[in-house]
């Protein structure tokens, strides 16, 4: 696995529309629809909640300290204004800087949402990731919606799977001011 494929390796889990071998499930809405998750790309949703405030969790996510811990030495690189590119740049396998991920601001509302399109490495494939900060009372509901797939990105398992592992790196790095390693 190369190293953008570790940083942003983003898992999903949901339940398959169908029952095993592609047939609707009794009370299902299909009616013998083969379900190909290849060919119909959900939205991927991951919810948490972080123990501290919407200020505090929306530094993490864009502060230059947060990336590179949490992205293993890339640096994000934006003005976060809408129309504004954004990048998460590190160095690549030979060594030169190269962007891991990189996109277009789209809406920026601090400390509340972060909304971009995405795209990983030498993909051109945009999709769309949503970042969203909910105060509570003693926490702060952190809410990433990635979505508006092209069914052919080759870039979607890997965002399934790296997704909660970024969440989790950050959840921990912004509870405790420590976080663990990529796997």
């Amino acid at each position: 696995m190369n190293r953008s494929s570790i940083l942003f390796s983003l898992s999903k889990s949901h339940p398959s529309k169908t029952a095993k071998g592609g047939a609707a499930r009794p009370g299902s809405n299909f009616s013998s629809v083969k379900f190909n998750a290849m060919a119909h790309r959900e939205p991927l949703k991951y919810v948490f909640y972080f123990a501290v405030s919407p200020e505090k969790v929306w530094d993490g996510f864009v502060s230059a300290e947060s990336n590179r811990v949490i992205f293993t030495g890339a640096e994000l690189k934006t003005d976060l204004k809408p129309g504004s590119s954004i990048e998460w740049v590190g160095p690549g396998p030979d060594g030169k800087p190269m962007a891991y991920v990189h996109g277009e601001v789209l809406q920026v509302d601090a400390p509340r949402l972060l909304q971009y399109t995405f795209a990983m490495g030498p993909n051109q494939k945009m999709s769309r990731a949503t970042i969203e900060l909910v105060p509570e009372s003693e926490a702060t509901q952190v809410t990433v919606v990635h979505d508006e797939w092209a069914e052919d990105d080759p870039t979607y398992t890997a965002c399934a799977d790296g997704w909660p592992r970024i969440l989790s790196r950050l959840k921990t790095l912004i509870e405790t001011g420590e976080t663990f390693k990529p796997h």
